[in-house]
C-alpha cells in the first residue's frame, strides 16, 4: 500500500462514525500507512475535541444520531471549512449529491475498499 508524503504524513485525520469498531479499523488502517488519526463516536465529541483545530481531513458518516453527517458538513462549512469524505451504509443517491454539491471530497459507500479511501484522502490533502 502507498505510503504518502511527509507533509501528508502530518495531516491529522478524523473519524467520525458513531460505529466504534468502524473507527478502530480505520484507524488501524490509516495509521498503518503513516496517518495520525482521532476517531470520534459523534460529532458533538468531534467538534469539542481539543483536537478539532488541527484536523486536515474528516472520514465522516452519514446517518449517526443527533448531528448527522449532513449538519455537521454545513456547521463546518460555515465555521472551519475542512475536506470531508462522506462513507456510508446506506445507499441514498438524493443524500449522496446533496453532500457532493456541498464540497464533499467523495461520498463512499459501506464496504469500500481501501484504495477507494485513500484515493479519496490523496484529493482532500491536494486541496
Amino acid at each position: 500500500m502507498k505510503e504518502f508524503n511527509k507533509s501528508k504524513n502530518d495531516a491529522l485525520i478524523a473519524i467520525v462514525d458513531d460505529d466504534a469498531s468502524v473507527c478502530e479499523a480505520l484507524e488501524s488502517l490509516l495509521q498503518s500507512i503513516g496517518f495520525r488519526t482521532a476517531s470520534f463516536t459523534s460529532a458533538r465529541s468531534f467538534l469539542d475535541s481539543p483536537q478539532f483545530p488541527n484536523v486536515s481531513c474528516v472520514v465522516l458518516d452519514v446517518s449517526m444520531p443527533n448531528i448527522d453527517g449532513l449538519e455537521l458538513q454545513r456547521h463546518l462549512a460555515s465555521t472551519k471549512p475542512i475536506p470531508i469524505i462522506f462513507i456510508t451504509a446506506h445507499r441514498d443517491e438524493k443524500t449522496r449529491e446533496r453532500a457532493l454539491r456541498a464540497g464533499a471530497i467523495s461520498f463512499l459507500n459501506k464496504p469500500f475498499s481501501d484504495e477507494a479511501l485513500i484515493a479519496s484522502l490523496h484529493t482532500a490533502l491536494d486541496k
